[in-house]
């Protein structure tokens, strides 16, 4: 990524999600221009002013919050960014994306993004849910959107104890896979 861009980072309720402070770290570091909109779930796992830390910029959670200006929260996320990277993309926001359900303020942004944007994800759940027909399905789906990019998985100890697919990849890796 040769000009400095405004990235969006969608951060989702995984174990994963601590990853993402890395990932928020290397764009604003390489440059660019960070936000992060987060599930509640995600809160659990990473605090909002981490990830406002990190990239020096508000953290978006909730849909609902009363807005500083007169501009609606989701549009304005969406119109402003250039890219969007979901990592952690667990199944259930998987799910909920693919078929266009709209009940947090993470997954009506994507859903607000103009065509134009590419958005990647970055899956990360335990072995079963991965290997899931349904999950398999919703990113069958997910991967025919023309702008959509749903990156692979690793492989090794997940954090449930088992060794398998459904690790979130590396951040070196998504940042080198959307800098492509």
């Amino acid at each position: 990524m040769k000009k400095i861009k405004n990235i969006l980072v969608a951060v989702t309720g995984g174990i994963a999600a601590y990853k993402a402070c890395e990932l928020v770290r290397m764009f604003v570091k390489s440059g660019h221009n960070v936000k992060v909109v987060m599930t509640p779930a995600a809160a659990q796992f990473v605090t909002p002013l981490t990830f406002q830390t990190l990239s020096n910029n508000p953290v978006y959670m909730d849909m609902f919050a009363l807005a500083k200006s007169e501009k609606v929260q989701h549009i304005s996320l969406s119109d402003w960014a250039d890219v969007a990277i979901v990592a952690p993309a667990t199944a259930n926001t998987l799910a909920k994306i693919a078929h266009g359900i709209c009940d947090n303020l993470l997954t009506t942004v994507i859903c607000a993004l103009p065509d134009k944007i590419k958005v990647f994800f970055a899956p990360a759940m335990n072995t079963n849910m991965w290997d899931n027909p349904v999950t398999q399905e919703n990113i069958r789906l997910l991967k025919s959107i023309k702008n959509y990019k749903v990156l692979g998985v690793g492989e090794g100890e997940l954090a449930c104890g088992i060794t398998g697919a459904g690790r979130m990849l590396e951040p070196k890796d998504i940042f080198n896979e959307v800098a492509k």
